[in-house]
This record gives C-alpha cells, sequence and structure tokens, in this order.
C-alpha cells in the first residue's frame, strides 16, 4: 500500500503523531510503502522521521523525494504562507503505483490503514469523504462563477484522499490542474485543494465519512470516535500554543506524542505561528468570558 505525505518543516509539530498513530495501528506495516514528498527538509530531519518509524516498529518501505515549492508553485497563491500543499499535484509523476492514499500531517489514523487499501474505484481518479456544498467554502466566488461549477455540488477536503493513478493518467489531470494554475493563480485560496475540487466538479468517488472525521477545538470528540481517522480542523490544534487548554482532543493527540519528536519540534514554528493564529485564540477567550458573564447574570437572578 502506497501512502504520501506532502511535507514542509511546519509540518513536522502535527507528522509525528500522525505518523506514530499509522504504524501503532497498523496490523503489518511490512505491507507499507511510506513516500515524503519534501521541500526545504534536510537530511537530519528526515533521518528523524526513519528514526521515529524504527522506534515504533515500522518494518515497510520508506522513500523521500525532494521538490522546490517556491521554483515550481511560486506564481499561484500561497495557503498561510506556503505553497507546499502543491506538491501534491506531483504525486503521478513521482510515484509508480495503482492507488496512492494521500494523507496530510494532522491526522489521528485510529484504524488499521489496510482497511483503505480494499477500496477500488475506476469511476473517477480521485476518491475522498465528501464535505459541504460549494458555495460555503473559501473558493465560492471562483468554483461557482468562474468555472460554472455547481453551487449545490459536493466540495472534499484533501486531508485524506485516495487517488487511482490510472484514471489520473488517461484523464491527463496534470494538464487540466495546469490550465486551472495558470489561468486562475490568485484564487487558490485552499492550494491544490481548490484545484482538484474545481477538476471534480462535485463528482468523485465518494467514501464512508469515518475516512476523514472532523474535529474542531472546543468540541467533544466526533461521533466517529474509534475505528476512524480524525482530522484537527481549525486553529489552535492539540500541538499549538494553547492548545492544552482549548482543544478537547489534546488528551488523545498527547498519547501519540513521542518524547523523542516532542523535544524536536515542539513549538518548531514558534511566535510566527501564533501571530496566524491569534484571531482564533482572542475569539476562544472572549467567547469563554461571554459565558461566564452570562452564568454569573443567570446565578444573580437566582438569588
Amino acid at each position: 500500500m502506497h501512502i504520501a505525505f506532502v511535507i514542509d518543516i511546519p509540518a513536522f509539530e502535527g507528522l509525528g503523531a500522525t505518523l506514530t498513530s499509522l504504524v501503532r495501528n497498523c496490523s503489518d506495516t511490512t505491507q507499507l510503502d511510506l513516500h515524503f514528498i519534501c521541500y526545504n527538509v534536510r537530511n537530519r530531519h528526515k533521518n528523524n522521521i526513519l528514526m521515529l518509524l524504527q522506534t515504533e516498529g515500522y518494518h515497510g518501505r520508506t522513500r523521500f523525494y525532494d521538490f522546490d515549492a517556491a521554483q515550481q508553485f511560486g506564481h499561484l497563491n500561497a495557503v498561510e504562507g506556503s505553497r507546499t500543499s502543491y506538491g501534491r499535484l506531483l504525486i503521478p509523476q513521482l510515484l509508480d503505483a495503482a492507488y496512492v492514499l494521500c494523507l496530510e500531517n494532522d491526522l489521528l489514523v485510529l484504524l488499521d490503514i489496510l482497511t483503505l487499501d480494499n477500496i477500488r474505484f475506476d469511476d473517477h481518479f480521485l476518491a475522498a469523504v465528501p464535505a459541504g456544498p460549494y458555495k460555503n467554502i473559501q473558493d465560492r466566488k471562483l468554483l461557482p462563477g468562474q468555472l460554472s461549477v455547481c453551487r449545490d455540488g459536493r466540495c472534499f477536503h484533501a486531508g485524506v484522499l485516495l487517488l487511482n493513478l490510472k484514471i489520473w493518467k488517461e484523464k491527463d489531470i496534470c494538464h487540466e490542474a495546469e490550465k486551472i494554475c495558470l489561468r486562475y493563480p490568485a484564487w487558490l485560496h485552499e492550494g491544490d485543494q481548490s484545484v482538484l475540487n474545481d477538476i471534480c466538479n462535485g463528482t468523485f468517488h465518494r467514501v464512508d465519512d469515518r475516512f476523514n472525521s472532523a474535529w474542531t477545538p472546543d468540541h467533544d470528540m466526533p461521533a466517529y470516535n474509534e475505528n476512524t481517522i480524525l482530522r484537527f480542523t481549525g486553529t489552535p490544534k492539540p500541538w499549538d500554543f494553547l492548545g492544552k487548554d482549548i482543544h478537547a482532543g489534546f488528551k488523545l493527540w498527547s498519547t501519540y506524542d513521542t518524547t523523542f519528536w516532542d523535544r524536536r519540534y515542539k513549538a518548531v514554528s514558534g511566535l510566527q505561528r501564533i501571530w496566524k493564529i491569534r484571531k482564533s485564540l482572542i475569539k476562544y477567550y472572549l467567547k469563554r468570558l461571554r459565558s461566564i458573564k452570562s452564568t454569573d447574570a443567570l446565578e444573580v437572578k437566582r438569588v
């Protein structure tokens, strides 16, 4: 089974627990091929990945690929200051496989990942968990208007994607992606996820919700609380500044956060990351303050 990650250094904070949970819950890691498509990742960081996998008892194969996101995708809109995610569009050129599972770095894999190796399809080049309608996402101005996408069509989040590379190549998806990137470089607010959603136009092979179950801060665990792939959405993430206090998933995430990884990548993004998520932190504490005031007012009325 081929599994691909597209990573840069900021991705490493969440990547450790994602890899640890994947390996610990896999019934036979000898059947896995892990592919890391790296932007500006030095050898010592690659060695840390290998060390983590070895420590966790991983017996599959591992391969690293380097690409230059700034050079290859510098003309495209950056997502939170990064163009790394566009590296996912290179997978068909880099990997010689029939199917490739693409995973992001903010997941907990709480199922046997080999379960997804049983999913086979030839009706589309991509399989994903359906999300909300296009009209509710960031790129709604581009998708329904510029590209004539049905406003009520379903989109998907690219956190967990299964690619059929045979169909991808037959339909020349790389060419389709290139056309969109050339025509709308400034409109791609969600990076390669925007590109792939544009191409699919609401049509893709749909898989069960438990394979991409979103968990937002300050909310209880999603309905799928086991035998699932959890995706930490929004900010702060459990590993972010104040994530321990705000995200209800911190305790579960910390069971997969190893001391080895924590010592090397805790708060790797530092003040820059705190600045990016400042609005989310302020919003949370203002909401909490209003809740406290409301409770106090209710108590006064009762007295």
